[in-house]
């Protein structure tokens, strides 16, 4: 067997176990309101939940604004790694307004800017940890973090989902050099929250580093919106706190923020970081804007619609749909779905097989609403899903849309 054929044997193994992904056109910018291209090319119009833009910034007239004054400024590229000549006044600004947010949380607070997130990790546990470092790992963390302790070529210890017991036995039972904590803060594909209180308390009494990736709890969480840290009230010198800029700001790129002698550690010593081009300027003035809106008394109203959302949809499922329990034909549990507790604006309908899931988004979609089959790899085998993202650029009638389908499938599916 080839190289060709072999590859082909391998997307046919997918096709049969239903796990071949595809790409959607979306034709214009980013709003609930999706205009879908099918490959054909003709438009399809779409009424969009699998979208992170939490506060609806993506298409925000000050942010768009902003980011075509930081074009005309600054132009369209960096010009080279932030080492080399890359390292711009904005992403210098954006840093300095990023480590003042979070330095009630974080003493001595420096911040680093990266292109994504997924870069972001890769770099924070790349550098802080080596071949004498133990790893110690939430079961359900985000792939970059499972990739960032590859890179570092650390010894990894999984932990069950927030098992903090089981974390402390890994940890007493540790002699490595150096021991590093990694977990989301919120579970991308679960909803649900880190207990990141325990945690840190774990990592002050095995003198080790606490890695927090909020890439879904900044802009949602906390007191203006400053994220996770905030929400638990924490502080620590321990504390390595990653956040996108992708998802609540709708913007692109992340942010970094710890003790300024991690930060310096990381600007010597993380490879995805010194060896990548750093990002176009005008999307840290676009993040500044950002900033403005969602830290600001405009971000207070669309948090206090965002989670008037969440609260909405989770009564249209019924309290039976939240804890599993077996409900009425007008309760999507009644078909053996199951709505994981969360009270973020991730709402992840659990419906067990592959081709289950598959087809409920097939059904959604004909009805003019996209909502994206999440399947294994990305969770666990038996736990296809639909994941519902909200946003406080949807309406009350758009997300009664989507109840009232989700009801009427229970009821006549397909």
């Amino acid at each position: 067997m080839n190289g060709f054929e072999d590859l082909r044997a391998r997307l046919a193994a997918l096709d049969e176990r239903q796990l071949r992904r595809a790409r959607r056109i979306v034709e214009g910018g980013w709003t609930p309101a999706a205009r879908l291209a099918d490959p054909g090319g003709v438009g399809r119009d779409a009424l969009a939940f699998c979208s992170n833009d939490y506060l609806g910034l993506a298409s925000h007239p000050a942010v768009v604004e902003a980011l075509a004054a930081g074009a005309r400024r600054f132009g369209a590229g960096s010009g080279a790694s932030p080492l080399i000549s890359g390292h711009n006044v904005a992403h210098h600004r954006l840093e300095a307004r990023f480590a003042a947010i979070q330095s009630p949380h974080v003493p001595v607070a420096r911040a680093l800017h990266f292109c994504t997130g997924y870069l972001a990790n890769l770099a924070v546990i790349s550098a802080l940890a080596d071949r004498e470092t133990e790893v110690f790992s939430e079961e359900l963390n985000h792939a970059s973090l499972i990739d960032g302790i590859r890179l570092a070529y650390a010894r990894r210890r999984v932990y069950p989902h927030a098992d903090v017991e089981a974390l402390d036995a890994m940890l007493q039972a540790s002699t490595a050099r150096r021991r590093v904590i990694v977990t989301d803060a919120v579970f991308s594909m679960d909803g649900d929250l880190a207990p990141l209180p325990r945690l840190l308390a774990l990592a002050e009494r095995h003198d080790a580093w606490l890695v927090i990736d909020d890439a879904h709890g900044f802009g949602v969480l906390g007191a203006d919106g400053r994220g996770s840290l905030a929400h638990f009230g924490l502080r620590s010198d321990r504390i390595v706190y990653m956040a996108t800029l992708g998802k609540a700001m709708g913007v692109g790129g992340a942010l970094v923020c710890a003790h300024e002698d991690v930060i310096e550690w990381l600007i010597q010593r993380a490879r995805p970081y010194v060896f990548s081009t750093a990002a176009p300027p005008a999307l840290a003035v676009a993040a500044e804007a950002a900033f403005d809106i969602a830290l600001g008394a405009e971000g207070v109203a669309l948090r206090t619609t965002l989670h008037a959302h969440i609260a909405r949809l989770r009564a249209g499922f019924g309290a039976s749909s939240a804890d599993g329990a077996a409900g009425d034909a007008s309760d999507p549990s009644a078909a053996g779905w199951r709505l994981l507790p969360s009270p973020t604006p991730i709402q992840p309908i659990v419906v067990g097989a592959n081709d289950a899931a598959l087809t409920l988004a097939a059904a959604l979609l004909d009805r003019g609403i996209w909502v994206p089959a999440i399947r294994p790899p990305t969770v666990p085998e038996g736990t296809a899903r639909l994941r519902v993202t909200l946003s406080a650029a949807h309406t009350v009638e758009q997300v009664d849309r989507l109840t009232e389908a989700l009801q009427e499938l229970v009821e006549r599916p397909g």
